[in-house]
């Protein structure tokens, strides 16, 4: 998968002034930039978080179609299928990315499960129409990290850092209005966050879910019911095969290696066990996916 830096640069984006750190980043989009998204869902490696700022668009969230509308904030997390359908020729939005790696390891991030899942666990989408004062101060927020980037401050990466930090914040205090209450306790909320961190630094290596329990010093039962729990239904298997997935379709579309190769790079026990999985998972084989059939 790609960080957020590496997509950035392969897709030779504008960057902010100065040095970029690759952990944060705003762009105001557009109905082009929006369609493209969808060759890059699959490989990109981080949060977003979209304002629709005018028209409308339609997508298709875990097999689910939605449509955002003037006002709505969607939000994106690693691992979740989408597909952008349509959209009204005037669309546009602004788009705030975080890369993943980073955005677990933020001291922040025990708020923001709740932005980032828990409107899956209560709305079941990752969708929120903004009252009209929620909608101006996110907007702000944004339009702020746009002017950072813009800026030729010396320290505009540090300020970006803590802007996404109070992004997240917000964010929290404003699902906690939004939705129906729904708390979690402090130490199921930090062991999924535990897991969270462990999974795409293993993930390659370790397939099972006996690995992430050890580490966590819990048994399978309980980090099973975690996960279900926080993410609303999703299972540690279901993580770990998107994100396997997800690996194998970069290094088929983005490398050379040959399909045993990639099998053993991804530590299946036989290529033909790594075929099975990828056609069950993407409805086609490995080579037709590499053909782009």
């Amino acid at each position: 998968m790609y960080s957020l830096k590496e997509f950035w640069h392969l897709r030779n984006l504008p960057v902010p002034e100065g040095e970029w750190d690759g952990n944060v980043i705003c762009i105001e989009t557009n109905v082009e930039w929006t369609f493209g998204t969808n060759e890059t869902h699959g490989f990109l490696s981080c949060y977003t978080f979209t304002i629709v700022t005018r028209g409308w668009v339609t997508i298709v969230y875990n097999n689910r179609e939605l449509t955002l509308h003037e006002g709505d904030l969607y939000i994106y997390s690693p691992g979740f299928e989408v597909t952008v359908l349509s959209s009204s020729s005037d669309y546009s939005g602004i788009c705030l990315l975080a890369d993943e790696q980073f955005t677990l390891e933020l001291p922040s991030v025990h708020d923001s499960i709740r932005a980032a899942y828990l409107s899956v666990v209560e709305l079941q989408q990752p969708q929120l129409t903004l009252s009209d004062d929620d909608y101006r101060h996110i907007l702000e927020l944004m339009q702020l990290a746009l002017r950072y980037q813009q800026s030729l401050l010396p320290n505009a990466n540090e300020s970006l850092r803590m802007l996404y930090s109070i992004f997240l914040n917000d964010l929290t205090g404003l699902m906690e209005r939004t939705i129906h209450e729904h708390r979690f306790p402090k130490r199921v909320e930090e062991l999924f966050l535990a897991f969270l961190h462990l999974l795409p630094r293993h993930f390659v290596e370790h397939h099972d879910i006996g690995f992430y329990a050890s580490e966590l010093c819990i048994t399978t039962t309980y980090l099973s019911r975690i996960v279900r729990q926080v993410s609303g239904g999703r299972t540690v298997v279901d993580d770990i095969n998107q994100l396997l997935l997800m690996e194998a379709s970069y290094l088929l579309r983005q490398t050379s290696l040959s399909v045993a190769q990639i099998a053993e790079q991804l530590h299946f026990a036989e290529t033909t066990t790594f075929a099975r999985f990828f056609q069950r998972m993407k409805g086609m084989t490995p080579r037709e996916f590499r053909k782009g059939k």
